[in-house]
């Protein structure tokens, strides 16, 4: 959840400057559903207890989609920054038997329940790549506690680059059915 509101912030930040996401929320996105079947099956399998092994390919598969989607839409920048943090929790949860790998000192700085049945994530013995896992904390005292990783800071990041590459200012003209959604220039009004 702590990933999901940090990339929400992300996106609506060009309006803290009274710009909006045009060229993002205009955009003729190839395949958009790939995307928002890759983030409802991140909820699912994370508050829904499924059986043994079929959470843990479930978890791939919604990184496979999210990849698949980023290659697509490509063109668009900051797109390949959040495809390169998925690519990062992507491998590293394949090699990892279907979890993303934590460190134990950052799951209980996050006041996390290392017994939780299935989970995105989870403190194992002996990970592959635990530098990529979820080596960050936001602390239990805060809202939203949770660990994170560089690839979710990845992801992060490259939402913010993708809201503010086609972001325009609030109440500037933009021509109907640009997939870029241009502003409208004074010389063609």
């Amino acid at each position: 959840m702590l990933v999901l509101a940090a990339g929400l912030l992300a996106l609506l930040s060009p309006l803290v400057v009274l710009r909006w996401p045009a060229g993002l929320l205009l955009r003729r996105w190839r395949w958009a559903w790939l995307i928002w079947a890759a983030l409802l099956l991140q909820i699912v399998i994370i508050d829904v207890h499924l059986p043994g092994g079929f959470a843990e390919a479930l978890h791939l598969a919604t990184y496979a989609a999210a990849l698949a989607f980023v290659w697509l839409n490509r063109e668009v920048w900051g797109l390949l920054v959040v495809g390169a943090g998925a690519l990062c929790n992507g491998v590293t949860i394949a090699l990892n038997g279907g979890v993303l790998p934590a460190s134990a000192d950052a799951t209980a700085a996050a006041g996390i329940d290392p017994d939780h049945a299935f989970a995105n994530t989870a403190v194992i013995a002996d990970p592959v790549l635990p530098w990529l896992g979820d080596v960050f904390a936001w602390p239990d005292p805060m809202p939203l506690a949770n660990t994170f990783s560089v690839g979710d800071v990845l992801i992060v990041l490259g939402v913010g680059i993708v809201a503010w590459s086609g972001s325009r200012r609030i109440g500037a003209p933009v021509r109907e059915g640009s997939a870029a959604a241009e502003p409208v220039q004074a010389a063609e009004q």
